[in-house]
Formats: C-alpha cells, sequence, structure tokens
C-alpha cells in the first residue's frame, strides 16, 4: 500500500498544465466517441472489440504461449485498421453532423418563416396528424430547420403548395399517386411530396418495442440522424403518433404534446453562435431543455 501512494504521489508531482491539458484532450476525445456511439449497433460491436482485446492482453501476459502470442503480435494491426471499414457508418455521420456544425452562418436564419407563419404551419400539421391517426392512415412529415434538405427534396414530387391539413390528408390518403413516401416542408411551404428519406441503422430500431417499427418510422429516424430536421410519424397499424429528432424518437404522444414539441423546435431561437454550435454538433446535451 506504502508503495503504491509512493507511485501516485510521484505521478501527481510530475503533473503540470501540459499535461492536465493533455489529459483533457484524450478525455474529451473518448467521451466525444462513446457519446456519438451510444444507443447504436456500432456500442454492441464497440464492446466486442474490447472483450477480444483484453482477453488477448490477459491471455499473452498472464500465460505463456509462444506460438499464440506470435500470432497475437501479428494479427493485432491488422485488427487496428479494419476498425475504420466496422465503424465507418458511424464515422461518416460524425464527420456529417462536424461539417454540418461548421457551416453555420447568418444567411440560416435569414431563410426561415416568420414566427406567425411557423405557428400556422404547426397547427395545420397538427390538425392533420390527428385527424390521419383517427383514420389510421399512414404519414410521414418532415419539417425543415437548418439543414438543407435539398437532395431529398429532388427524389420527390415539387409541389411548393401552402401547409393546410386538407392538402396533408389528401397526400397521405390511401393509394394515392403521393400517399407513399415523405413531405417535406420548408420556409413554410409544402416543397415536395413522395420523397425518399434514408432509413435508420440505428440499434436504438433492435430492442422491442421500437423493433417493430416500420419503414415510415425508420425513416423518420434515418432523416433525423442525418440533418436537424423534426420527422411527424402517423402509424398506419395503430394510429399512434411519434416525433423524432437527433435520431431521437418519442413514440406514442397526443396532438397536443407533439404541438408543444413542435412549439419548442420552431420558436424563435435567440441563442448566442457559439451555444448554437454546440447544439449542431451536440443536440443530445440540448433535447431535454428544448422539449
Amino acid at each position: 500500500m506504502a508503495n503504491f501512494l509512493n507511485n501516485v504521489l510521484f505521478i501527481f508531482q510530475r503533473l503540470n498544465w501540459l499535461s492536465v491539458l493533455d489529459i483533457l484532450l484524450v478525455t474529451l476525445i473518448f467521451f466525444m466517441v462513446l457519446y456519438s456511439l451510444r444507443d447504436t449497433q456500432a456500442m454492441v460491436l464497440l464492446r466486442g472489440v474490447i472483450f477480444l482485446v483484453v482477453a488477448l492482453v490477459l491471455l499473452t501476459t498472464l500465460v505463456e504461449l509462444p506460438a499464440f502470442s506470435w500470432l497475437v503480435q501479428n494479427s493485432l494491426p491488422a485488427l487496428l485498421l479494419s476498425i475504420p471499414v466496422i465503424f465507418a457508418p458511424e464515422i461518416r455521420r460524425a464527420l456529417e453532423r462536424l461539417g454540418r456544425a461548421g457551416t453555420f452562418t447568418l444567411t440560416t436564419t435569414n431563410r426561415q418563416p416568420s414566427s406567425m407563419d411557423m405557428q400556422k404551419v404547426i397547427r395545420a400539421v397538427v390538425e392533420a396528424t390527428a385527424r390521419l391517426s383517427a383514420r389510421q392512415h399512414g404519414a410521414l412529415i418532415v419539417i425543415q430547420r437548418m439543414d438543407s434538405l435539398e437532395q431529398y427534396i429532388e427524389t420527390g414530387v415539387k409541389m411548393q403548395a401552402e401547409v393546410t391539413p386538407e392538402l396533408l390528408l389528401q397526400i397521405f390518403y390511401p393509394d394515392t399517386p403521393l400517399h407513399d413516401g415523405a413531405v417535406v416542408i420548408a420556409e413554410g411551404r409544402v416543397v415536395a411530396a413522395a420523397c425518399v428519406m434514408p432509413l435508420s441503422a440505428s440499434g436504438v430500431l433492435n430492442r422491442s418495442p421500437e423493433r417493430q417499427m416500420g419503414l415510415r418510422h425508420r425513416a423518420a429516424l434515418g432523416i433525423s440522424e442525418v440533418s436537424d430536421a423534426v420527422s411527424v410519424v402517423v402509424s398506419e397499424q395503430s394510429g399512434s403518433i411519434s416525433i423524432s429528432n437527433s435520431g431521437r424518437m418519442i413514440r406514442r404522444i397526443d396532438p397536443e404534446r407533439l404541438e408543444n414539441i413542435l412549439a419548442a423546435f420552431f420558436r424563435p431561437d435567440v441563442t448566442t453562435p457559439r451555444r448554437v454550435w454546440l447544439k449542431r454538433f451536440f443536440p443530445y446535451l440540448f433535447q431535454r431543455k428544448d422539449e
């Protein structure tokens, strides 16, 4: 015990402000990686990799196995090189989030509709969602925020129409030409319908009851993972209403709560540019407060 305390004291005596900064930077990098991977399939893979590395280290250090140690020493570099391939989707999402956070400019806020117009849009979406839920008509409504959805708008039918409950009800009426896909609302207008959204591969969907979600829910979660858009889903099987943002989904909400959440997302943003940058890169840190 005395030797242990002496070693700890020796380490603290050698610390300086550069060493503390070095440790904090390494800690921050590990925190960012683990925070980005939580609730994803990559976290399961990461636990498997860590377990494998620890098991190999223990076997090679505690037991004298020359042939096995040689095999581990020669295969470990190949394992390290394979990590970027295994975690390629997560690395890509992290770089995309970093890119979106770094492209914040004052011009992005100039394209947003006024507060009154946004309130009308929210009321129309909530009313349409409530009626679609009562009729059990499936629907997916994606509302653009700061990130552009132009690449997904191009996959649908351009409309540039006023947002009204009647229009949304007509679009999502079963077996109509535009019902199978997402409606994108941007700048206070329905810009396109029947749009194709990216499907989520999040580990959240592998847990019950989320694993029973259909393509609409996976698309809603997918678009929220690659952008800051807010997506509203109505289940065709149960008529339940869900809302998704930043790779998170709140399920089985009523129209009143939906309106409150949308109002929180689209209220006028008076935050400082530094807080907005942090909010775009770490949306989970602000999600609970905003909702």
